[in-house]
């Protein structure tokens, strides 16, 4: 089996490593060229031929197999390149690139386990690894490759291997912004003389000073429980220097303060609430398991704010599915009723609000199935791009499953007087090479805490069913 390779003296030696991209890094993320700071970057001409392969079509991975190729056309084509000597990574501007990119140029013969069909692209990738692992020594050699698959396979070939690591907010799915924190047990002892109150309206402010503040973010939820002292619920609505200012919170667990009939069970539910019901909070995500509530909430105060208090026009619902950006012809009928399928979700939580009507107000009273079903459209990601929603309350489901860059796409539709929430559990990603640490889900909670018209809370507690909960933990 034969391979074309770089001569060993075109490539510089030294303590950079070499990184061979597989395919799939490529079509994941564009960018990735420039992603590896001062080391080399070595593309077989099998990755070139399947980046051709998937450069036609509408999709998210025929975008990304377009740019890319449109990046390797620039820096071929920059003034001064000679892709014999590799081709500078940052010649079109990209100062944290200080690597070179090299192209195979010169056939050389690898051996591989004959197990390994000698046709296919990956096995084809790997013989390429293993000759410049022996052509370069002692230079290290890393394949790089989103597929896990590929990665067992390099490693049970004794080569380098690697996941693409960039892409990932957070490495531990556990470091995620939770939106709320605990107060210390001794907050009212250490804080009491020098906390400042206030009553506005129905909300009472505190004015908080002390070493508490440096670790809290604006809209951050924060809380205090304890026997015999008095309860605090609060969002954190200003931090200036070393003094933040809490505001306490409309309890949605009474019924007097029902949304669409629904009250919250829970503490983290109440703030989730609180985020969606506020007016100058533009954007909300929410993540938790199963049967914690999201949808229902998210319905919930969104038919409120559409049908009671007119502060938007309708409800767009959209759902990441699986094959999302694929075509949905397939299906038969119109947009919204291709994506019926994969609205159950959605049926069963307007099925709860709709016996949920008493309470409503006179709105509520007086809505029928088609009166709600009126102000709810749902829309396919399919057709997302180019579009501005002008007072729209926005859903997005199964955000998990998004991109990144998908996420930014969405987000980027919002036109005045629009709100978008984003929910998902991100212990169900189904996205091939998505993670907990690069889902899109995770990238908009990481980079939208702290700022003063979002909010985020992680949903803990399940409320479906005695059953749903012990099946969750015993299952």
């Amino acid at each position: 089996m034969t391979a074309t390779v770089r001569p060993r003296k075109a490539i510089r030696s030294g303590p950079a490593k070499l990184f061979v991209l597989d395919t799939n890094v490529l079509l994941h993320d564009p960018m990735c060229l420039f992603r590896f700071e001062e080391h080399d970057i070595f593309l077989p001409m099998i990755v070139l031929e399947e980046l051709d392969a998937h450069k036609k079509g509408t999709t998210e991975v025929a975008r990304n197999a377009r740019q890319t190729s449109r990046t390797l056309d620039a820096l071929a084509g920059h003034q001064g390149s000679d892709i014999s000597v590799g081709l500078p990574l940052n010649s079109t501007g990209h100062r944290e690139a200080g690597g070179k990119l090299f192209f195979q140029t010169q056939l050389l013969n690898y051996s591989l386990p004959t197990s390994l069909p000698q046709g296919k692209a990956d096995n084809q990738i790997l013989g390429v690894v293993e000759a410049l692992r022996k052509q370069h020594a002692p230079r290290e050699v890393v394949l790089v490759s989103k597929d896990i698959n590929m990665r067992v396979k390099s490693r049970a070939l004794g080569l380098g291997t690697d996941d693409y690591q960039n892409d990932k907010t957070l490495e531990d799915g556990d470091l995620l912004y939770a939106g709320a924190t605990a107060l210390p047990a001794n907050f009212w002892e250490t804080h009491g003389k020098t906390v400042e109150s206030w009553q506005q309206g129905v909300h009472t402010f505190y004015r908080i000073t002390g070493p508490i503040v440096p670790s809290l973010l604006v809209n951050q939820f924060v809380y205090f429980e304890s026997p015999g002292e008095p309860s605090l619920y609060a969002r954190v609505t200003e931090i200036r220097g070393k003094t933040s200012v809490f505001k306490t919170l409309k309890d949605y667990t009474h019924l007097k303060n029902s949304v669409w009939g629904v009250t919250t069970r829970n503490r983290e539910q109440n703030f989730a609430m609180n985020l969606l019901m506020d007016p100058e909070i533009d954007f909300v995500t929410l993540t938790g398991t199963a049967g914690t509530g999201k949808t229902l909430m998210a319905l919930a105060s969104g038919l409120t704010q559409v049908l009671d208090d007119r502060r938007y026009t309708e409800i767009i619902v959209t759902r990441a599915t699986v094959s999302v950006g694929e075509d949905i012809g397939f299906l038969p009928g119109t947009e919204e009723e291709k994506m019926g399928p994969w609205m159950g979700a959605l049926d069963d939580n307007l099925e709860v609000l709709g016996k949920t009507d008493t309470s409503a107000g006179e709105w509520g009273r007086a809505a029928t199935a088609e009166l709600i079903r009126s102000r709810i459209k749902i829309k396919s990601m399919n057709f997302m791009r180019g579009r501005t929603f002008l007072n729209k309350y926005v859903i997005i489901d199964e955000a998990q499953n998004l991109t990144p860059k998908q996420m930014k796409t969405l987000i980027t539709r919002a036109g005045p007087g629009t709100k978008i929430i984003c929910m998902g559990n991100l212990a169900q990603i189904d996205t091939p090479y998505l993670t907990e640490g690069s889902s899109g889900l995770t990238f908009a909670v990481d980079k939208f805490k702290g700022w003063q018209h979002g909010g985020h809370i992680t949903l803990a507690r399940g409320e479906r069913s005695r059953l749903a909960d012990f099946a969750s933990e015993v299952l």
